[in-house]
């Protein structure tokens, strides 16, 4: 019994020493122990939203979504563009950076990193990095993953390497194809300020050309302005999950 105490009261010197020793470093053992996230929106007031668009594949539809972008005067919103797809259609990629979006990086296989250890995803992130870096002159500090996949670990390994993870808090769902209406009426239904909204520009989301330009009309009439992720990222509280 005595020997139980003696264990607790050295178990209990020893946490509150560690505790002493956090306190002068200025942190605290839960911020010490903090799990790697991704941003999926930003805390704010404002009535700003960024509008984001992956691609991966196919010209089809990208060239009609920065027309219709360009039509409605919309001069804020990030591409995530996958290394392939750059290489493919550079001189679409080159658009997109001469009317001044932003742009992120989406990867190059289109596979989940998740199933992948980091070596492959050092590998497949620097491939993408490089190709859109040769196509517009853009380094990315960006990630958005396919599929939108992560985990603590793989999150962990892109802040390693530089990047910024970027979820989303509003996916429009457009690459299912649900109708247009439907695309535009998730979007203006669960719009909230800061929000970062999921679309495509691949030729898989065959709906997006026509329900953009109904979501960039119900945004404003809403009261929204469109900014980039990274003009997001630079306002107060990120909003991040732990994955």
């Amino acid at each position: 019994m005595r020997q139980g105490r003696r264990v607790f009261a050295l178990s209990a010197v020893i946490a509150l020493f560690m505790w002493v020793l956090y306190a002068v470093s200025g942190q605290t053992p839960v911020q010490a122990a903090e799990r790697p996230q991704a941003v999926y929106k930003v805390d704010t007031d404002k009535k700003v939203v960024a509008l984001t668009f992956d691609i991966s594949w196919g010209n089809r539809v990208p060239e009609p979504v920065l027309d219709v972008l360009e039509r409605e005067k919309v001069t804020k919103a990030t591409f995530f563009l996958s290394g392939p797809w750059t290489l493919r259609h550079p001189e679409i990629a080159k658009r997109i950076h001469r009317m001044g979006f932003e742009i992120g990086n989406h990867g190059h296989l289109h596979k989940d990193f998740s199933n992948y250890p980091n070596s492959w995803i050092i590998q497949q992130v620097g491939l993408s990095e490089k190709a859109i870096q040769q196509v517009t002159g853009v380094k990315t500090k960006l990630i958005r993953t396919p599929n939108g996949d992560i985990n603590p670990r793989v999150i962990q390994c892109l802040n390693d390497m530089g990047y910024t993870v970027i979820q989303w808090n509003t996916d429009s769902l457009d690459w299912k194809n649900p109708g247009v209406n439907a695309i535009r009426d998730r979007v203006l239904k669960r719009v909230v300020p800061g929000d970062i909204i999921l679309m495509h520009a691949s030729d898989s989301s065959k709906q997006i050309v026509e329900a953009l330009p109904q979501i960039i009309a119900g945004l404003r009439a809403q009261g929204y302005e469109f900014v980039t992720v990274s003009e997001l990222l630079s306002m107060a509280n990120v909003q991040s999950k732990v994955q």
